[in-house]
């Protein structure tokens, strides 16, 4: 809440409805989203319509409580803005770029507007880098574009969070970037246990953190996340560094725009939502891109309306993303974590022409031995394994090996599990997998390739207990 040089221009509150504010303005009529405070900069309001060429509507970024008609609001010569500067890291903050950390005030940093325009075409960068993550299944099936937008699909509890925290545990541990996280409309036990997590982790120096809770009102988690882009655009331009942008939660986002422009009186759409989620998505999602200077790679988690991937909120996010990780809610049952289904999953940087011709023909290979198995399933349940002919059943030994040495212990799950993270190389990945269709692994018991790394940690497995090999991989 900070605009030291405020202009002499006040107005009076007309009428207060929830989060919704009418003001009137004798002189100058603020422009649309500026910034405007009530009883002595405690409550905040941006202005989002102007209603004639007196008075002004806005939506309070801060609880109402105590507000009154005739109360005197200020204008503050400005829009929202937020911290940026080598003084950020390692911080946590609320939309207003006040510390969360009781670390005390910050330091070395100026203070920027969060509305930008999108970088214009002319400085976008056109490499298409991969952006390795060392979690198997990602970079084998699903590679990550360096630059680009990845989506985290899938409802409540199958592991969004769990799978973003991995990845700024393994990013920061071999990427000379910074992380940044925004927590729009999330819990605020879990950005306490991340904080308490990245300080143990040792990486927060690299990390920023900003958080819009669940709490707050509608207007302070719809803007959370251009105070965030605004940061990662400061690392981007001015430091010249690649940043990785972690969202969790982008429907929240939409969510908390469905709530704005509701209290605005606006015409709902399809579903309730928002008339203009379209354009209020492509305004934060066209701001995270790839430049001459540095990348912005994100990662954002989705969360599914009842599962249901026809909804507005998951089409409209689909459409600007470059990688699409659906979560699945079976394989989460079946303990196969990550819980990431295959074959619902893409990326567009999945060609012969990007990952090269080894790694494409070999996902393929992956994907229809899976695919085969899926099919086979139905079979399996009914009539059982030994009716399948010998070659289907070779199929599925290797779908359900590749299944188990897809999966990986995290090392964010470390405490809960009890199994040691890895961190797992593209080449080792190919190569485990390439050698399972190979039928190398035959002999071997299915849960000898459960949670490993590598291939190799196989060997150990089976000379711990030989009896296990007869008859195992039979049950469905």
């Amino acid at each position: 809440m900070k605009n030291k040089n405020s202009p002499a221009n006040s107005g009076a509150v007309i009428s207060v409805r929830g989060s919704v504010v009418d003001i009137r303005f004798d002189a100058h009529l603020p422009p649309i989203y500026s910034l405007l405070y009530a009883q002595d900069g405690k409550i905040a309001i941006e202005v989002l319509a102007q209603l004639d060429a007196h008075r002004v509507r806005g939506i309070a970024l801060t609880p109402t409580q105590g507000l009154a008609r005739g109360m005197v609001v200020e204008y503050t010569g400005g829009p929202l803005m937020t911290p940026v500067g080598k003084g950020i890291l390692s911080r946590m903050f609320d939309v207003f770029g006040n510390a969360l950390d009781r670390e005390g005030e910050v330091s070395n940093v100026e203070w920027r507007s969060v509305h930008h325009a999108p970088p214009a075409l002319a400085r976008r960068s056109t490499k298409s880098e991969v952006f390795e993550t060392g979690i198997k299944v990602i970079d084998v099936l699903v590679p990550l574009e360096r630059g680009g937008k990845a989506g985290l699909f899938g409802g409540a509890g199958v592991g969004k969070t769990v799978l973003l925290t991995e990845m700024i545990h393994n990013m920061i541990g071999h990427h000379e970037g910074v992380s940044l996280f925004c927590g729009i409309g999330e819990r605020c036990r879990e950005g306490e246990e991340l904080y308490r997590e990245m300080k143990d982790a040792g990486v927060l120096p690299n990390m920023v953190m900003v958080f819009g809770q669940m709490n707050e009102p509608p207007g302070s988690r719809f803007r959370v996340g251009h105070a965030a882009l605004t940061m990662a655009e400061y690392f981007r331009d001015d430091e010249h560094r690649d940043v990785l942008l972690l969202i969790d939660n982008i429907f929240r986002f939409i969510q908390a725009g469905s709530e704005v422009s509701g209290l605005m009186g606006q015409m709902p759409s399809r579903l309730g939502y928002q008339p203009t989620m379209g354009t209020e998505l492509s305004r934060l999602e066209e701001r995270i891109a790839n430049t001459d200077t540095g990348a912005i790679t994100s990662i954002q988690a989705v969360y599914v309306p009842a599962d249901d991937f026809t909804d507005p909120a998951a089409v409209h996010t689909f459409s600007h993303l470059s990688a699409s990780i659906v979560l699945s809610r079976k394989r989460a049952s079946e303990g196969l974590y990550p819980a990431i289904d295959p074959l619902q999953s893409s990326s567009k940087m999945a060609t012969p022409g990007i990952v090269g011709e080894r790694h494409y023909a070999l996902a393929q290979e992956i994907r229809r031995t899976l695919a085969q198995y899926t099919q086979l399933r139905d079979i399996i349940a009914m009539l059982g394994l030994e009716q399948l002919s010998p070659e289907d059943r070779n199929v599925v030994a290797r779908a359900r090996r590749l299944e188990r040495f897809l999966t990986q212990p995290f090392f964010t799950t470390e405490q809960l599990t009890g199994l040691k993270g890895k961190l797992v190389s593209l080449e080792d990945a190919l190569d485990g997998c390439e050698r399972i269709l190979r039928d190398e692994f035959k002999e071997d018991p299915e849960s000898a390739l459960y949670m490993i790394g590598t291939i190799d940690e196989v060997k150990r497995k089976p000379k711990e207990g030989k009896e296990g090999k007869n008859g195992s991989g039979h049950e469905t």
